[in-house]
């Protein structure tokens, strides 16, 4: 639930950023990158796992990509044409996503009691926001598309990075599929983040890029990794529901 108040919140603080102080690949790269120094720190003094890469290297790039790269370049990109609550509506799918993709991947069955339960929390997320303002135009379509392809992906990082995480630590996984995602987003962002100017821009934004890589991205995905384990993917994407709540009411 946290995460997801954290994810929900960053509809609209994350739109406030962009594109007038920094534009969407770029607050990527950075975001990437800071989070990717992090992990790596805290995993250099406290763990010390070693990967088996013969054997598990393209299940990492293909986390990375899905978990990291593509999810987060679609979704600032399409969070940078579309609306806030347009987003936190699309992103409804994504508990639909992880339990196909879950049936197809990992072979866990699809219950009808699942299969409800997903159906009676859409239902409830749809009514919560129904007041707010949220609007689907040919304005807002391109931005729409990218954050339903970022759904799509963020429900196959769920559901791979499980595979990993019955393996490996939590730190772990989560610094090298930040290192290698860093890798993939520097030739999209680099540009965009080297050219804006942080020295004139107002603390509260400063604050709000502090408080999406900090907390939206480090602790959000330190937590979410946890969570896959504990309770599983399926689970984990149910909760996804909440978010449309807290950015209609944030």
């Amino acid at each position: 639930m946290l995460v997801q108040l954290a994810y929900g919140v960053t509809f609209t603080v994350a739109h406030d950023v962009m594109p007038l102080y920094l534009h969407a690949f770029g607050f990527i790269t950075l975001r990437v990158g800071v989070t990717a120094i992090l992990f790596f720190i805290v995993h250099s003094i406290f763990i010390k796992e070693k990967i088996n890469w013969r054997k598990d290297w393209l299940l990492m790039v293909v986390c990375s990509l899905f978990g990291v790269a593509a999810n987060m370049l679609m979704f600032f990109k399409g969070l940078e044409i579309t609306t806030p609550i347009n987003g936190a509506v699309l992103m409804l799918t994504t508990p639909v996503f992880v339990v196909l993709l879950a049936a197809g991947i990992n072979h866990e069955r699809i219950t009808i009691i699942k299969g409800a339960g997903i159906l009676l929390a859409a239902t409830g997320g749809l009514i919560l926001i129904a007041g707010s303002d949220f609007n689907f135009s040919g304005k807002t379509l391109p931005g729409d598309i990218l954050i339903i392809l970022n759904a799509t992906s963020y429900a196959l990082y769920l559901v791979l990075v499980k595979r990993l995480l019955g393996k490996y630590n939590t730190l772990t996984v989560s610094k090298w599929t930040f290192l290698i995602g860093l890798v993939m987003v520097l030739p999209f962002g680099f540009r965009e983040l080297i050219s804006a100017d942080f020295t004139t821009m107002p603390q509260d934004i400063i604050f709000k890029i502090t408080f999406i890589v900090l907390c939206t991205t480090f602790l959000a995905y330190l937590l979410t990794a946890w969570a896959v384990i504990k309770i599983g993917s399926s689970t984990v994407g149910t909760y996804i529901y909440l978010q449309p709540l807290f950015t209609a009411l944030i």
